[in-house]
């Protein structure tokens, strides 16, 4: 058993270092034609998932958990025959790979429908899509694996289907051909945007992540955030939002908040009594606001850039408005929701947090972080950003050497499991962000249901922008929640932003400013998707570590999560949140929002004073609705309904303390 894991281990090392090179020569040298660029880094990625998830790695893990030690030498190799499928699997990435060194020119100067398509062609483009779809399947699972495949039988059946699904029928040999070429020899499919992004930019700023959080920069945020939550009501809960959004601002991943900060602030809240799925609701949603949160965000803000062709800083920069008034929700939740127990308490139950370690010598270890963003402002691009954002850390690491009794410093073992740890998580992103190129160039170039599905929907919506928000809310809900958030995002780009972004446009608004608006708005809700059941991984992370049912934990992830659905359509109807109005505007805006969550986040936890009955918080909902319209009148009218309600909630209070 040794030997054969000794091999793969050899082979990781070996791909790893080879995948540092590639990349840093594209960083300090210089880039690649995107026909060969983009595929060698996909053959990087898929090399490295199949050498970490052989084919019976599920097996041979249930195997351990049921039986521990005892396990025989026969039972572990039950499925050796199955490893001869990874051995065909690596024979073809020697052909994928040279397919492309030997064809990359070729395929440079294709003409989509008039250059020739050959049979080597062919089985490249078969080998490759049947690879990724099982590199997908043993990293991702099965649903996206089942999502991906209908979409590709779907490509070959649209003639023969009815309604929006149906696209005028070609000949077999002319599909096959314009399938070939719209999946892997042009731009518009597997290497499209979304791949072009992954070795442009995601892989050194999921590497800058790996080595900021090993070198002592993510303990540091997590620290801090439980220093300023130490006092008042929730301090557990509290310091589970700040860590998160902190941490969120480096990691952008849901599932890496939640196992960085919930280890620590999930027991602390368990501690001082909160329920096991409330204490493992708190950090999912907290977590998750970490793909909204700049500078770094989620995989898809980057994707978002490089397809609405616009720089990262102004989508980082869109997104701060919207990220702050998601964290000042959720925090108000917890706040109240602390009340409301210590109200039924009869007293705060909460404890002080104590950090053993001192925060302001250890500072200096945000440097990276700040000349990360400085770099991104100034209009550097992502992967210079990226690189030196990864020598900052670097450099931080030799002076941790010298200072705090060397406790953030990381040796040369430390440095390359980072270069290793940060690697197999840039495949495992490569890997379905690939693979949406097949989704899109299915809907948008090998069939008609773009156009078709876009006119039904816009249809319902036209001339009512509610309308087709919800729509548009709903479908990207439904899609994240089978879906991972980059695919969510792409999908919803392709199927509601064609029908969310003319009405916009028909309301006024300037064209750039409504595509940066229709596609937020997409991103955001396939975000929220992912703490939304019967699928959210978040959660259900959360759950393990708080001991939790699964289900029940997200189901209480998904309403606190509430308190945040306001914001995407307060960019349809008010896109001075996004920072493309006047000051004034920016400034009103930004207040409306923050008032209009505050009055969500009461409504959600049922408590502003004393607790708020059912009529009472239909009142604060309707005074949050108002609050989404740019009108004045409605806003007004939103803010008298929610302080007046909460003034006679307060008073309420006084009397029963007079009374007591």
């Amino acid at each position: 058993m040794g030997k054969k894991l000794e091999w793969r281990q050899a082979a990781a090392i070996a791909i790893t270092v080879l995948f540092f090179v590639f990349q840093a020569y594209l960083a300090l040298i210089k880039q690649f034609a995107t026909m060969l660029q983009a595929p060698l880094h996909l053959l990087f990625a898929l090399t490295l998932v199949y050498l970490y998830n052989p084919p019976d790695k599920k097996y041979r893990k249930n195997l351990q958990k049921k039986k521990g030690d005892g396990v025989t030498e026969q039972e572990l190799n039950r499925f050796a025959w199955s490893r001869w499928i990874d051995i065909i699997i690596y024979v073809c990435v020697v052909f994928q790979l040279y397919y492309i060194l030997t064809r990359y020119q070729t395929l440079i100067d294709h003409v989509m429908f008039i250059s020739p398509v050959d049979t080597l062609d062919i089985a490249f483009m078969v080998i490759t899509v049947v690879l990724l779809l099982e590199a997908v399947r043993r990293t991702l699972g099965a649903v996206l694996f089942g999502f991906i495949l209908l979409f590709v039988v779907y490509a070959w059946t649209a003639p023969y289907l009815p309604g929006i699904l149906y696209t005028r029928g070609k000949d077999a040999a002319v599909m096959l051909k314009q399938f070939t070429e719209g999946m892997t020899m042009g731009t518009s499919g597997i290497f499209g945007s979304p791949l072009q992004t992954s070795a442009n930019s995601l892989f050194y700023f999921i590497v800058f992540g790996a080595f900021f959080s090993a070198m002592g920069g993510g303990q540091l945020l997590i620290d801090m955030g439980m220093k300023v939550s130490n006092k008042g009501s929730g301090g557990p809960a509290k310091a589970a939002v700040i860590s998160s959004g902190l941490m969120g601002m480096i990691s952008g991943s849901a599932v890496a908040n939640v196992a960085t900060t919930g280890v620590m602030t999930i027991p602390m809240m368990k501690k001082v009594g909160y329920e096991p799925e409330e204490a493992g609701a708190v950090e999912a949603v907290a977590s998750t606001g970490g793909q909204v949160m700049p500078p770094i965000m989620g995989v898809g803000a980057f994707i978002m850039a490089e397809m609405l062709g616009i720089s990262y800083g102004r989508v980082a920069a869109g997104a701060i408005i919207p990220a702050v008034a998601y964290y000042f929700a959720v925090f108000v939740l917890v706040d109240r929701l602390a009340a409301k127990r210590a109200s039924r308490l009869d007293g705060s139950v909460d404890t002080t947090i104590k950090v053993d370690r001192k925060i302001l010598p250890r500072l200096y270890l945000l440097l990276p972080a700040i000349v990360l963003v400085v770099f991104i402002i100034k209009g550097f691009s992502l992967m210079r950003a990226g690189t030196v954002g990864i020598f900052g850390c670097l450099i931080c690491n030799v002076i941790s050497y010298f200072v705090n009794e060397k406790k953030d410093f990381v040796g040369l073992k430390g440095v390359w499991e980072c270069c290793m740890d940060g690697a197999k998580q840039a495949a495992e992103i490569a890997i379905p962000t690939a693979a949406c190129g097949i989704i899109i160039n299915v809907v948008t170039g090998q069939t008609a249901l773009a156009t078709n599905l876009s006119s039904v929907i816009s249809g319902l919506g036209t001339d009512h922008l509610f309308v087709a928000l919800l729509i548009g809310m709903v479908g990207c809900m439904l899609l994240g929640m089978a879906l991972p958030t980059v695919a969510a995002y792409l999908v919803g780009v392709i199927l509601f932003v064609p029908c969310i972004r003319p009405i916009l446009i028909d309301g006024g608004m300037a064209a750039e400013t409504a595509n940066l608006c229709a596609n937020m708005f997409v991103f955001y809700y396939g975000i929220m998707a992912q703490i939304t059941p019967p699928v959210c991984v978040a959660s259900y992370t959360a759950a393990g570590i708080a001991d939790a049912n699964a289900m029940k934990t997200g189901l209480k992830g998904f309403t606190f999560a509430m308190v945040g659905f306001l914001d995407p359509f307060v960019y349809g109807y008010n896109p001075a949140i996004l920072l493309v109005r006047s000051a004034a505007e920016i400034a009103l805006g930004a207040a409306k929002l923050l008032c209009g969550t505050y009055f969500l986040a009461l409504v959600v936890s049922g408590y502003f004073k004393t607790e708020l009955n059912v009529v009472e918080r239909a009142v604060l909902f309707v005074a949050a609705l108002c609050l989404i319209s740019p009108e004045l009148i409605t806003s007004i009218v939103g803010v008298i309904l929610g302080i007046a309600l909460l003034f006679v909630n307060a008073s309420r209070k006084k009397k029963a303390v007079k009374a007591a």
